[in-house]
């Protein structure tokens, strides 16, 4: 090789510091493990990772809850968050309505940072009575309650609510 081509190749394809290669590899490292994280839902764009959840049948809910909390919390529509006996469930109530016919059941929750606080966004379906269809003229509080894989209760619960009329006919 001439001096001219060495001199050109050293400008041009110097070696990389060793330190930059770290730098490099840790960097390459993290990328990919997000990526299996989003791929498998753990975690989505913006930090937020999908809660394990267990909706529970009536005669399930824990004693402490059915007496305590639904009698507060019944006539409202909100979402809240309890710890009993170690656990972390999700109470969402629907309000006092007219009649029967009214439903809700939870269809996922995510966990996501806002501020430097933890958000738990409750997504519910609710389903409202069919129109035109005979329902028992009797007041109704609908609630579901879920037990989740959360350790701790979140800083904040937020309702995210999505309305449907029922199939029933």
């Amino acid at each position: 090789m001439s001096e001219n081509n060495q001199r050109t190749r050293g400008k041009f394809f110097r070696k990389p510091k060793k330190r930059t290669l770290g730098i490099l590899g840790i960097a390459a490292v993290l990328g990919a493990l997000a990526y299996m994280a989003a791929g498998s839902g753990l975690i989505e764009a913006g930090g937020r990772r999908n809660v394990e959840f267990t909706q529970l049948a009536q005669d399930a809910v824990p004693q402490t809850i059915e007496a305590d909390v639904i009698p507060e919390y019944r006539d409202l529509e909100r979402a809240l968050g309890c710890l009993v006996d170690g656990k972390v469930y999700v109470v969402v109530t629907r309000g006092e309505k007219p009649t029967a016919g009214y439903d809700l059941a939870i269809e996922k929750m995510k966990l996501e940072k806002r501020d430097g606080k933890t958000n738990l966004a409750v997504h519910a379906l609710f389903t409202e009575p069919p129109a035109g269809t005979a329902v028992s003229q009797i007041i109704t509080y609908p609630y579901v309650v879920a037990e989740t894989g959360l350790e701790t209760l979140p800083d904040t619960i937020e309702l995210v609510v999505k309305y449907e009329e029922s199939n029933i006919a």
